[in-house]
């Protein structure tokens, strides 16, 4: 199984792109986090951006593998603890389904992505910078599989 992290936007800062390979890199091989960034749309002060936001959205579902279960990143989504997170993780690994996970961009995501997802998950009712989310992402990931594999990462309780 593997979770296809799918992220608007290219050319992130060293240290994001350090953080989220690191925790990605801990994955194992069974659960593979493999993330794949989507070039946005450029932005001026006349621009568009529903339509922006549109086209982004067609370049995401585009990036769905075939066969995937989609999960679309929003604010008005579920919210999980990480304890919940590692039983949705679970579930994840005992259908050996692929997931998808939609990130948008700094208009969130399109009315067809929320459309297309079969489930929507929200990190925080808080506003995170995009890069961040990457990184709060491939933790939290981490964080589930350690739960699931009484690996001492996690100690919370």
């Amino acid at each position: 199984m593997r979770i296809h992290l799918l992220a608007v936007g290219t050319k992130m800062p060293t240290w994001v792109v350090t953080a989220t390979e690191d925790y990605v890199g801990r994955m194992p091989a069974h659960c593979q986090v493999l993330v794949r960034e989507l070039v946005a749309e450029k932005r001026t002060k006349s621009s568009d951006l529903n339509r922006i936001c549109e086209l982004e959205g067609e370049k995401l579902l585009a990036a769905i593998p075939a066969g995937s279960f989609v999960i679309a990143l929003d604010v008005l989504g579920k919210a999980w603890s990480t304890e919940q997170l590692a039983g949705q993780l679970d579930q994840w690994l005992g259908s050996g389904q692929d997931v998808a996970l939609l990130v948008g961009g700094p208009e969130g995501l399109s009315k067809a992505c929320l459309q297309r997802a079969d489930l929507k998950w929200s990190l925080s009712v808080l506003t995170f910078p995009h890069p961040l989310v990457r990184i709060i992402i491939a933790e939290q990931l981490f964080r589930a599989w350690s739960i699931l594999s009484n690996h001492p990462y996690h100690r919370g309780g």
